[in-house]
């Protein structure tokens, strides 16, 4: 069957969290038998519940008239509005409701659809649009950007940049290798970052903004971390801060991250009017809009005490179970040398040194541990050494993972 798919479609991988999901599920058995039942440090998901308030507005809404015919694909305006007031109140950045703010099934699909409205497919890769991405990055923009028929181009994140490079030296590079500047369309960013939890400052945000206008580069945000750091004083600020901004950028924001509402995809666009109206086109002929009830009950969230005081204890106990694996990893397996974040619940850790690839370090740690990771060249070439873990599970699983690593000589320098 698969002659009558195009073959960006037949070209794409599945989604590694997937594809390590399914490798999980045929060796539990065998893991359970031997004393080694799987941990999952791999998906990037809370596992908690979701804010109390937020499941009872919803069952109560559920019962309202009205409420489960066809929604507005742009957002009611109950939901756009409190976007409106949540962005004034946190970012401190105005939005006008009716133009520059448009609701997504999840910040995931509105970049992918984004990314699509940009590119004009081509087989010829001479021709193809360009996006350039952060590697290493989210794993799905790469094949985002395939899947609608374009190229896309590595932005070195690197401990050595501070993980902020200079993205002129990488448009330069960009051309060197034989690319085509006009065929730019693109740029994303993410901060704070998966895989790595970096953070960006103010001034590195502006010289990403001035060099957007001055390509003339559209610039595409995913902020779906911003609201889990560890240090008020370095809390994640939006690239609409900065001034002139909304002249070249657009802004996606997820409830998945901060509310643990990862199943009931809900999201939003925000930015320059101009393409989010155009993004709303493209919308408005592909899905119908959201659950009105999620978009309530979301909207109620948003601006509630109830929501900050959830986000406020939910980053008190990430950064709890972060101190707990840093300091099982530094100071009984060796592994001094690493970045800790102050923000998102991931870890990007260097394998050590005897092993060659990072896919081989990771089936290891799965295969004899049954502890599950990612290996750091899912999230490109410039992951290659490393793998991420997520600080999602109870301590008690983070203490048993140390543990297992020490029994099974998971030693960084042994």
């Amino acid at each position: 069957m698969q002659e009558f798919f195009n073959e960006y479609v037949t070209s794409i991988e599945t989604y590694i969290m997937f594809r390590i999901k399914e490798t999980v599920a045929k060796l539990t058995p065998a893991l359970i038998a031997k004393g080694r039942t799987p941990i999952s440090l791999s998906m990037g998901a809370p596992t908690a519940n979701p804010p109390k308030k937020l499941i009872d507005d919803f069952t109560s809404i559920l019962n309202e008239k009205g409420v489960h015919i066809y929604s507005k694909p742009k957002g009611e305006k109950f939901f756009v509005d409190a976007v409106a007031k949540r962005m004034k109140e946190r970012f401190n950045v105005e939005l006008d409701p009716d133009k520059e703010i448009f609701s997504l099934i999840g910040s995931k699909e509105g970049i992918a659809n984004f990314v699509r409205a940009l590119i004009s497919p081509t087989t010829d890769e001479k021709d193809k649009d360009i996006i350039m991405v952060p590697d290493p990055g989210y794993a799905s923009y790469k094949e985002m950007v395939k899947v609608s028929g374009g190229k896309s181009y590595p932005i070195p994140l690197l401990p050595e940049n501070d993980f902020m490079p200079d993205l002129e030296d990488v448009f330069e590079q960009l051309i060197k290798d034989g690319f085509n500047p006009k065929k730019v369309k693109a740029l994303i960013i993410n901060y704070p970052n998966n895989p790595l939890g970096a953070t960006a400052t103010r001034e590195y945000m502006q010289s990403v903004v001035d060099f957007c206008k001055k390509r003339h580069i559209l610039l595409i945000s995913d902020a779906a971390y911003t609201d889990m750091y560890f240090k008020p004083a370095l809390k994640p600020m939006s690239v609409l801060e900065i001034e002139g901004a909304k002249d070249i950028a657009v802004e996606f924001f997820s409830f998945s991250k901060p509310y643990a509402m990862t199943g009931w995809r809900l999201g939003w666009v925000c930015g320059n009017s101009e393409a989010v109206g155009v993004f709303g086109k493209l919308k408005s002929t592909i899905d119908s809009g959201i659950f009105k009830a999620i978009q309530k009950a979301g909207a109620e969230i948003l601006n509630s005490k109830e929501g900050e005081n959830y986000i406020e204890e939910s980053n008190k106990r990430f950064k709890h179970s972060q101190d707990i694996l840093v300091k099982g990893l530094k100071e009984e397996l060796g592994w001094c040398d690493f970045y800790v974040p102050d923000a998102t619940f991931y870890l990007w850790l260097p394998i050590p040194p005897r092993y060659k690839t990072s896919a081989e370090f990771t089936d290891d740690l799965l295969n004899i541990s049954g502890i599950v990771a990612v290996p750091g060249d899912a999230f490109g070439e410039y992951g290659q050494g490393y793998c991420r873990v997520s600080i999602v599970c109870p301590d008690e699983q983070l203490k048993e993972v140390i543990s297992r690593m020490k029994k099974d000589g998971f030693y960084y320098n042994k």
